[in-house]
């Protein structure tokens, strides 16, 4: 005899159906739903007031789950052209992890993309300021290539 507790079947769990549309947003699919609701819902931590030791690994796949998600769909609203969905989508992924290189790539692309150059370097620097300031590290040559052109001109 199975003695475990157990929902039931009708029970809706609202981590579930964040980490199904989650998976939308990373796939090739577009999520549905409206783009500033999901980034909402996708910005919601994982029992922030909750101190219990089981819950830290948890966190941590939640966090990893919805930055993916966040990602994909800023990139997905950058190439279909909803450039302010995009920014705040993006913005909302560095606020869940600062130092995160590929949120801040996004938003730099964004910005190039909007032909807002001004924005981009200044998005850029932002970011090389804070990782000298915190690890003491460069950004990517990934990341750096992408404003080089800008500023050498």
């Amino acid at each position: 005899m199975d003695r475990r507790l157990r929902l039931a079947p009708v029970v809706d769990v609202d981590l579930h159906r964040a980490r199904c549309r989650a998976q939308d947003a990373i796939g090739d699919r577009r999520p549905p739903g409206d783009p500033e609701e999901l980034a909402a819902a996708f910005g919601e931590e994982l029992l922030p007031q909750w101190p219990d030791e089981w819950l830290v690994l948890e966190r941590e796949r939640w966090d990893q789950l919805r930055l993916h998600a966040l990602e994909g769909l800023a990139r997905r609203l950058r190439r279909d052209g909803e450039y302010l969905a995009a920014l705040q989508t993006a913005l909302t992924a560095t606020q869940i992890d600062p130092i995160r290189e590929t949120a801040h790539r996004i938003l730099i692309e964004i910005h190039i993309a909007e032909g807002n150059t001004a924005c981009a370097v200044k998005r850029y620097k932002d970011y090389q300021r804070l990782l000298r300031q915190e690890l003491e590290v460069e950004p990517s040559p990934l990341m750096t290539r992408l404003v080089q052109d800008l500023t050498s001109a």
